[in-house]
């Protein structure tokens, strides 16, 4: 006799198993190389400045090209996951910005470097948000946001490596070497992943494709054995596309609120990892004291993740976060106010990184979550497509800033704002979230799929 089991309810059952730790690890490592290519390019523009002898203005297509490719990516490969599979399409990614990266390193103009960047970034692009759908559907509900942030951590910690390593290595190696080494790193990881990296058990359940590979995966996590067994997912099945899905019901008001957040959020975080050692080097700081400096908004972002992923399993996520971008841009405007003293200016952008940076880890979280199976890659990667749009936004702002000579203080006043319309959107989504779980304990959801084996 067939006996139905409900998968979710076993994984948030059971205790992190290895093969969970193995995942996060996998997706950890993914993001890492992201962060690192981020905030590398910030570091060797100056080098690429002066070795092409290019005025200020000419890098803002080189900082754009990577961010219109990192959209591009999102929105192609989110509804390609929810297609074909996690697993699939990650590893694919990542050797193509791999790929495309150690092709960078041998760029002989700007043109063919931007075309490249552009390239790279459809890569970057498609794997982070599927780094974040795989760990979610992965982990357990009372753990989830603890260890979806830990696993995003990756990205803060790459961003302070590549700002280290650039700012330390440029001067011998040239921007073609940080370029060389961001792009062996992800070939290597790319192999690797063929072999560590399961599919997702959710994604599977709800295919029904390759069900003893499903049983495989699901005795690794609870440790049972399963014979005759009906695995069912307690969601209802999509009736659009995976995109139609996103805008269908109370999911409407809820998607675009979360973009909004989503492109404040990225808007300020890319501003800052583009322009802000160009800015503090002008302030005469030196490029690798101003390196350091910025490291600090990266470490912020790290503990800020770990302790927001930890307060979210404690307490409704959406208040933490709203609570943490109004640190944020309280932090933010303080970077103006304490410019003079350098030790409370790098307090402040520490600060930033916990309130921003720290906060648009656990949005990532929250945004896998609020989508079911059928559609959550394609919610997850389009609403870090319209962040990356921020992004878009924020780097080529930076330079738009410059040219207009505003005063250090006043220029981050003015990026303080998003912040603060981040901490309020989230404030709403905060009741918006509310109503639609009422709603669905009224109206109780049957098993939308079910999977013999």
């Amino acid at each position: 006799m067939v006996q139905q089991r409900d998968l979710q309810a076993l994984i948030d059952a059971a205790p992190v198993s290895a093969l969970q730790w193995r995942v996060i690890a996998c997706c950890f490592l993914v993001v890492m190389m992201d962060g690192f290519d981020t905030a590398a390019i910030g570091f060797i523009a100056p080098d690429i400045r002066t070795q092409w002898q290019l005025t200020p203005g000419a890098l803002a297509p080189l900082f754009g090209a990577g961010l219109l490719g990192l959209t591009g990516g999102a929105l192609l490969c989110g509804p390609l996951s929810d297609k074909f599979g996690r697993k699939r399409v990650l590893e694919g990614c990542v050797a193509f910005f791999g790929l495309m990266s150690l092709l960078s390193a041998f760029a002989p103009s700007l043109e063919m470097l931007v075309l490249l960047r552009f390239l790279t970034g459809l890569g970057l692009g498609g794997a982070m948000p599927n780094t974040v759908t795989m760990t979610s559907e992965f982990l357990p509900a009372r753990r989830r946001g603890a260890l979806v942030t830990l696993m995003f951590c990756g990205f803060t910690l790459g961003s302070a490596m590549g700002g280290v390593v650039s700012a330390q290595l440029v001067a011998s190696i040239g921007w073609q070497g940080i370029l060389l080494l961001g792009g062996v790193l992800p070939l290597v990881l790319a192999v690797a992943l063929l072999f560590a990296l399961p599919e997702s058990p959710r994604f599977l359940a709800r295919s029904g494709r390759d069900p003893q590979r499903l049983a495989g995966t699901m005795s690794r996590i609870t440790g049972e054995r399963y014979h005759n067994v009906r695995f069912v997912l307690n969601e209802a099945r999509i009736t659009r596309s995976a995109a139609g899905s996103l805008f269908q019901g109370r999911l409407r008001s809820l998607t675009l609120m979360l973009w909004l957040v989503f492109f404040m959020s990225l808007l300020i975080i890319y501003l800052l990892s583009s322009w802000l050692p160009v800015l503090l080097n002008q302030r005469g700081i030196a490029l690798q004291q101003a390196a350091w400096i910025t490291t600090s908004f990266q470490v912020g972002g790290t503990l800020g993740a770990v302790s927001l992923g930890w307060l979210m399993d404690k307490w409704n996520p959406w208040w933490v976060l709203a609570v943490s971008y109004l640190l944020g841009a309280v932090s933010l405007a303080l970077i103006g106010v304490t410019q003079d003293t350098l030790w409370l200016m790098t307090l402040a952008i520490f600060g930033v990184g916990i309130g921003v940076s720290g906060s648009q880890v656990g949005l990532n979280a929250l945004s896998a979550v609020l989508y079911p199976t059928d559609c959550r890659a394609t919610g997850v990667s389009w609403a870090n497509a319209v962040g990356r749009c921020g992004a878009i936004v924020g780097s080529l702002s930076g330079g738009m800033m410059m040219a207009m000579s505003l005063s250090f203080s006043s220029l981050f006043v003015i990026i303080a704002v998003p912040a603060l319309i981040c901490s309020a959107m989230l404030t709403v989504l905060s009741v918006a979230t509310r109503a639609r779980r009422e709603a669905h304990v009224a109206q109780p959801v049957r098993s939308g799929s079910a999977i013999s084996e």
